[in-house]
């Protein structure tokens, strides 16, 4: 079974069969033991990978694949003696299970933002979520700098109307402090019995002191679609996409049909596909999606390490909009599946896409089932359009770009994007071998250099300016929708944009 989605799902890691813990003072054989199963463990574990591995390469690169397992070897030989010193010489006596699992989970954090490693539990959370109903807060984070991130608060729910924001940092839960837990510690953290109450301890750009803000945790039902009438005798529908689950296009379809339905014959003037703050989700969702505006023709294409995992996915016969005019409303908050469907659209000339430059998260994750009922989430693959595009780290540019008024206390913020999370994938795989290479000489050529007062070394600073200065700056976008609808300038742009077309259609249609 493999789940493809954003960053927004958990899922945990299994646990390792724990080493017999030595509760003497002395060095005795079951702590030798112990190190002598966890060794044949991790040989059983990496023989079948170097055996395969070895298999496909070519005859001349033999030496070279030796020398790499040679070197795979001599890095666990290391990593069991570390472990072995820490657990005779720490100062408390270590749970072998938490430090293996400690390990693989820095392991996996050290590759990009969205590769995690988490136990069971929250595997079986991620598989509530993309049924459309879990327990929580309802808001999708991420880390960056050791505090819990939101990425958008979820519509309707406790964490938006008790006013939490995106780009808000979470720097303690309950009053304990967020520095030094994992993701998913943070998000176990926020979830917990219905009708019970957490306090969030929120950085905010903007305000001088911290926030203190009260949530009372429910049942999040996501609404994945939201649907309205517009224009002036609601010939227009609105359709807001919040998420991609299970749900999605069943419900997206249902309000096709009722919308246009109730328009009239003749007098429909088209769909406003609103995907603003939509964080993504499922990929087959994304595809359907797309498939309800399409007839023919491919939706996106994954590609992979190896040439024989890419897969592209094409649309099937049959438009269920009938041909009538598309508008895709994105922003700095749209991301994965819903920059595939803005993608998708716009490059089959289907449908006009408005708004601001969207986040730019174009990586496949696959959800790798493990024996113990955890999960390994593992980025796999980066998204393409139709016509080539990369998505990763760049986003989709809209053809009418309309600028949302934001509030004063925003207008400070730093815009967000994918290209501006550390440890983000380029947009492709020849640029992630470059940046490689200079952060490697940087870091060598700058080895001595101190710190910043952020905790950055210049080598850091070196690598960033380095970085594809146009890819950083089209993926910057600000992730803002106003509640209230006469603020709401992109709709509305977006609603005269659609009258126009249907003025002009209407022109053609007489003569």
């Amino acid at each position: 079974m493999r789940f493809h989605g954003i960053d927004k799902y958990e899922i945990k890691w299994f646990k390792l069969v724990g080493l017999v813990e030595n509760r003497s003072h002395k060095i005795d054989m079951k702590r030798a033991s112990s190190l002598v199963i966890f060794t044949i463990l991790l040989t059983f574990l990496f023989t079948p990978i170097l055996s395969v591995k070895a298999m496909a390469e070519d005859a001349q690169s033999a030496p070279t694949a030796k020398s790499e397992s040679e070197s795979l070897y001599e890095q666990l030989k290391i990593f069991g003696g570390v472990l072995e010193k820490v657990q005779r010489e720490y100062v408390d006596e270590p749970k072998n299970r938490e430090l293996i699992e400690a390990a693989m989970i820095g392991m996996l954090q050290s590759l990009d933002p969205h590769s995690a490693y988490m136990p069971p539990k929250n595997f079986e959370d991620m598989k509530v979520q993309t049924k459309g109903e879990f327990g929580g807060l309802g808001i999708e984070v991420t880390m960056e700098r050791g505090l819990v991130k939101v990425v958008a608060p979820i519509a309707d729910t406790p964490a938006e109307r008790a006013g939490i924001l995106t780009n808000d940092l979470i720097a303690r839960l309950d009053g304990e402090d967020v520095l030094g837990l994992t993701l998913s510690e943070a998000v176990d953290i926020m979830r917990g019995k219905i009708g019970t109450k957490i306090t969030l301890t929120v950085l905010r750009e903007g305000e001088e002191d911290p926030l203190k803000i009260d949530i009372i945790r429910d049942i999040i039902e996501i609404k994945a679609v939201r649907y309205r009438a517009e224009g002036p005798d609601g010939q227009i529908a609105y359709i807001r996409l919040t998420t991609f689950n299970e749900n999605t296009t069943k419900n997206l379809r249902k309000a096709m049909a009722e919308l246009s339905a109730s328009a009239g014959k003749g007098k429909f003037a088209g769909y406003i596909l609103d995907l603003r703050n939509n964080p993504g989700g499922l990929l087959g969702e994304a595809v359907k999606v797309s498939d309800s505006f399409l007839s023919q023709g491919e939706i996106v294409s994954t590609r992979a390490r190896k040439a024989e995992d890419n897969i592209r996915f094409n649309a099937r016969r049959g438009d269920m909009s009938k041909g009538a005019p598309v508008l895709v409303l994105i922003n700095g908050g749209s991301a994965s599946a819903s920059e595939i469907v803005a993608g998708a659209l716009q490059d089959h000339h289907r449908g006009l896409v408005v708004g601001t430059q969207s986040f730019g998260k174009g990586s496949v994750q696959t959800v790798i089932p493990l024996p113990n009922e955890g999960a390994l989430r593992l980025t796999t693959a980066r998204y393409f359009t139709p016509s080539g595009r990369s998505i990763q780290a760049l986003g989709v540019t809209p053809d009418v770009i309309i600028d949302q008024e934001l509030p004063e206390d925003m207008k400070p913020r730093p815009r967000r994007s994918e290209a501006s999370l550390r440890g983000h994938l380029s947009s492709s795989p020849e640029n992630d071998k470059e940046s490689l290479e200079t952060k490697n000489y940087n870091a060598t050529d700058n080895a001595d250099d101190a710190a910043d007062g952020n905790g950055n070394t210049d080598s850091e600073e070196k690598s960033d300016n380095n970085s594809d200065d146009k890819t950083k700056e089209k993926g910057k976008s600000f992730a803002y929708v106003p509640r209230e609808l006469e603020k709401d300038i992109q709709l509305q742009k977006a609603i005269e944009i659609m009258l126009a077309m249907d003025a002009s259609r209407q022109r053609l249609l007489e003569n």
